[in-house]
């Protein structure tokens, strides 16, 4: 089989906590506005916009979106590392000869400079995609499995047809995952190449 895994970012290969308060605190000190950074960072996974209208009167978000993702690579990138496993996990599959992908929620070109900062070396990122909206790319560019932390991926594996492979490494607990409907969970990355090297075993030739 042409094997092709999808991963998504935030929590999953990225422990993008720090980066992310930074900025929102660099957000709220220059407009004034009170952000709970603390408690903003405890929901990654969906969308920037979601997160925004917690703090910011609707008319406000769009222009609060674009001015985070501007300053977002001076706050976000340095602070934030690799989750465990995570290049290895990406450089498990690129040995078994297969394509590793990302499809994230985040800006893409944000997820681009994580990637470079870190040495992940993804064969295509894909970004501004949420929960069954990732199902797009990930039929796109045929993946057959899709590693995440949040129900959102659970949704997305699902719409697409391809396994979920879940870690509780972000901010839904594994029960949460399980009732969402994933098909595997693993307790972190770590754990990912001997499963994969399980599951390709069981494929039919």
């Amino acid at each position: 089989m042409n094997l092709t895994v999808g991963f998504d970012l935030d929590m999953t290969l990225i422990d993008s906590r720090p980066g992310i308060k930074a900025t929102y605190q660099a957000l709220a000190a220059e407009t004034g506005t009170f952000i709970d950074a603390d408690e903003a960072v405890t929901r990654l996974g969906p969308p920037l916009e979601e997160e925004l209208a917690h703090w910011f009167p609707e008319a406000e978000i769009p222009a609060m979106t674009d001015r985070y993702r501007e300053i977002y690579p001076t706050y976000a990138i340095a602070p934030t590392q690799a989750m465990p496993g995570a290049r290895e996990a990406i450089e498990a599959v690129q040995a078994l000869g297969g394509r590793a992908i990302v499809v994230t929620a985040k800006h893409e070109p944000n997820a681009r400079l994580h990637l470079s900062h870190l040495g992940i070396e993804a064969d295509a990122v894909v970004g501004w995609l949420w929960a069954e909206a990732k199902a797009g790319a990930l039929r796109e560019y045929g993946a057959q499995v899709y590693v995440g932390d949040h129900v959102g991926d659970v949704r997305g594996a699902r719409t697409a047809g391809a396994l979920s492979v879940v870690v509780p490494t972000g901010p839904c607990p594994e029960e949460e995952l399980r009732e969402a409907g994933a098909d595997v969970i693993l307790p972190d990355l770590t754990a990912l190449p001997q499963w994969l090297a399980g599951y390709l075993a069981a494929q039919p030739v």
